[in-house]
């Protein structure tokens, strides 16, 4: 049976999900040449879809491509495997594959938009019934789609995320410090990365020359009312908006430490970015995070803007504390590969589609 990738991804900006989808393709595109990569004509990550070599399909665009046009050209080529990395899938197309990153949007519906809220609720729990396959980035979120969506132990696996070779193997590169001594934290506006906590607690220390730098953007699904205005009205923080890698890398780098205090991740690429690039992390003690970061990271409540506060100061004064999470660091993300998670993807896809 052919195996196809649904790479309506490539239309969409970075997130961690679509960082996901895009180096997980690349590597499954270089272990297995025969699989086909299909997208809309919106393909905004022009190289990547080149790297690929997609093919690009329908007139339609979004939801109405995924669930109208690729259905009917999968049909129209004969069928096969459909392999959909990013949380969606057509509906009705059944000899498919589905990963889902978390289902916070169960968990923790006012996180997002109405929207959002309603369409996932509809579509996710369906999808997740008449997919042959379910993936998810960790054993946090295999027990979260099983207890959730009512799914059999048998049919969700979970294959690793991991940091992509940007972040990695760059020794002494780094470009000019735009902030001095700060504090950097990357995630978008979205409640359940609980930046509104971790802005109390960074005021609360009132440490004279320390900055926060947010690498985050602002996105319609999620429902925020006043966290920018908060952001806003420090002069001590700043929201940088979307950066490209290479800048990312840059900031990693010259941060006195990164914070994570999410509420809730299936995975959590952040903690581990950092670590790749030689930057201690205080990450949240919940949902999939101890998992991913083990012994290599400080943790916090995520719920005590005191104990992300008393966190934040022991990083930012103890220097073997910082040291010493490095090094681990280093270590940690050994654990975690691309082409590691695409043989893994792989040895999946090869046996539904012998079967």
């Amino acid at each position: 049976m052919p195996i196809f990738v649904n790479a309506r991804f490539l239309t969409q900006d970075i997130t961690g999900v679509q960082r996901h989808a895009i180096e997980l393709s690349k590597r499954l595109k270089r272990l297995s040449p025969a699989i086909r990569f299909i997208a809309p004509q919106n393909v905004i990550h022009k190289d990547t879809a080149k790297e690929l070599s997609v093919e690009i399909t329908g007139k339609g665009t979004g939801h109405f491509w995924e669930q109208v046009e690729l259905p009917l050209y999968l049909k129209k080529h004969g069928g096969g495997l459909l392999v959909n990395l990013a949380n969606t899938a057509p509906l009705y197309y059944k000899q498919k594959i589905i990963t889902i990153h978390d289902t916070g949007f169960l968990r923790n519906p006012e996180w997002y938009s109405k929207y959002f809220y309603y369409l996932y609720r509809f579509l996710i729990p369906r999808i997740a019934k008449n997919s042959l396959k379910i993936i998810t980035d960790s054993e946090f979120a295999r027990e979260e789609i099983i207890e959730t969506l009512k799914i059999p132990e048998s049919k969700v696996s979970v294959v690793y995320c991991a940091p992509s070779n940007v972040f990695q193997n760059r020794p002494g590169e780094t470009g000019e410090n735009r902030f001095g001594d700060y504090i950097l934290t990357v995630s978008s506006l979205d409640p359940r990365k609980n930046l509104e906590r971790t802005i109390l607690a960074f005021r609360k220390l009132n440490k004279g020359g320390i900055r926060l730098v947010i690498v985050g953007a602002e996105k319609k699904i999620f429902a925020s009312p006043y966290l920018k205005d908060l952001i806003q009205k420090d002069d001590r923080i700043t929201l940088t908006g979307y950066v490209a890698d290479e800048e990312l890398v840059n900031l990693y780098r010259h941060a006195k430490f990164f914070i994570f205090a999410s509420l809730y991740e299936g995975f959590g690429l952040p903690p581990l970015e950092a670590m790749a690039c030689d930057c201690p992390c205080v990450v949240a003690s919940a949902a999939s995070l101890p998992e991913v970061c083990g012994s290599a990271a400080l943790y916090c409540d995520p719920y005590s803007i005191e104990d992300i506060a008393d966190n934040i100061l022991k990083m930012f004064v103890d220097n073997e504390l910082r040291t010493g999470l490095i090094k681990r660091g280093r270590e940690r993300i050994k654990m975690f590969g691309w082409e590691k998670s695409a043989r893994a993807m792989l040895k999946v896809l090869k046996e539904l589609s012998q079967s």
